[in-house]
């Protein structure tokens, strides 16, 4: 177990540690004592019909929805809805290599899939909320990956879904970019094959891990029209220098690594023996598919080849030149375009 001070209530505020118990992997082992770092806002009503879920990405956490997305004038409003984000397992708030029990810690960490994740939630808003149905499911990334595997896994409790920037199935090259993000970290002496004794000792191989980063996360346009000047930066070397590289040299490798595994294999048509039309034929939410004009991750064609299974869904493009970390909310008309969306989605009936 490693003191990490990037997760703390310091920087990630609000949130509450909820153990579930035990959770049985569909790769096989078991976490023995799972906790699930959980923010919620608004109350939920005697009906507990008002529920929204949102699941967290690839190494953010419940803060970036509570500083961008939740609050009065959005769609996700606390005062009409009761707002659950569950961080995800490995994410470094719940359970996670870095600080798990040692018979799990660091190196031996199981592999956890999408599923696990999706499992897990459901527990916890059974167990813990009394919450049975969703009146929405959203989230970006590996968060519209969960959001894609609730609605096929689970789709009596799911009544609406946003999956954003993501896809139901990892396309081959997402896979491929993945393992060279996983790379930089593995070619890092200091890893020491997952038993380093502090972050810092993984620093080079977390740092070309961040530009990577900029080169994948970013569109061309994002540089092209040097939109780092934006956000206060003198130069793209300043921007990288300054804002990714303390991003991600601040957390834990293992952690990020278990999140890459996962997002690497998500792929709902596991529940259909590979096929995707079937298992996207399962959903019954109300979906808007929601990718992001310029994301290299998880391009337009994607996701609309997807949301073409998915009966009675529509295809919902974000404009942004940031790409795929437009998700950060950095440019000011990406939050309105998503609370007019969401806004729409929730006023739609939806059975």
């Amino acid at each position: 177990m490693i003191d990490n001070p990037y997760y703390s209530p310091a920087v990630h505020q609000d949130y509450t540690l909820v153990s579930i118990g035990a959770l049985d992997l569909e790769e096989g082992g078991t976490l023995p004592d799972v906790q699930l770092a959980v923010r919620t806002w608004g109350t939920l009503n005697e009906a507990k019909d008002n529920a929204i879920l949102i699941p967290t990405w690839y190494s953010g956490t419940h803060q970036i929805w509570a500083d961008a997305y939740v609050g009065e004038g959005h769609a996700l409003d606390p005062a009409k809805y009761f707002i659950v984000c569950v961080n995800q397992i490995g994410g470094g708030l719940s359970t996670s290599p870095h600080n798990a029990e040692d018979a799990v810690s660091m190196s031996k960490f199981p592999k956890v899939r999408i599923g696990d994740d999706v499992v897990a939630q459901e527990r916890l808003l059974r167990e813990h909320f009394g919450i049975e149905r969703l009146a929405l499911v959203v989230g970006g990334s590996m968060g519209a990956q969960q959001t894609y595997e609730w609605a096929v896994r689970f789709p009596e409790k799911v009544r609406r879904a946003a999956p954003i920037a993501g896809t139901a199935k990892n396309t081959p090259h997402d896979f491929l970019f993945t393992e060279t993000l996983n790379e930089q970290i593995w070619s890092d002496p200091g890893w020491n094959g997952g038993e380093y004794a502090s972050n810092s000792e993984v620093a080079d191989g977390l740092t070309r891990h961040a530009h990577l980063w900029a080169t994948m996360g970013f569109s061309t346009e994002f540089w092209k029209q040097e939109k780092w000047s934006a956000l206060g930066f003198a130069s793209k070397e300043e921007f990288l220098t300054n804002f990714l590289e303390p991003y991600f040299t601040a957390m834990d490798p293992n952690d990020l690594l278990a999140m890459a595994w996962k997002w690497q294999r998500g792929d709902v048509s596991r529940h259909t023996g590979g096929d995707l039309a079937a298992a996207l034929g399962r959903i019954t939410a109300k979906t808007f598919v929601m990718p992001i004009s310029e994301d290299m991750f998880f391009p337009v064609r994607d996701c609309a080849a997807e949301q073409a299974l998915v009966p009675g869904s529509e295809l919902r493009v974000i404009d942004d030149v940031h790409g795929h970390l437009g998700l950060f909310a950095v440019d000011p008309g990406f939050i309105p375009q998503v609370d007019a969306l969401l806004g729409e989605l929730l006023a739609s009936p939806a059975d």
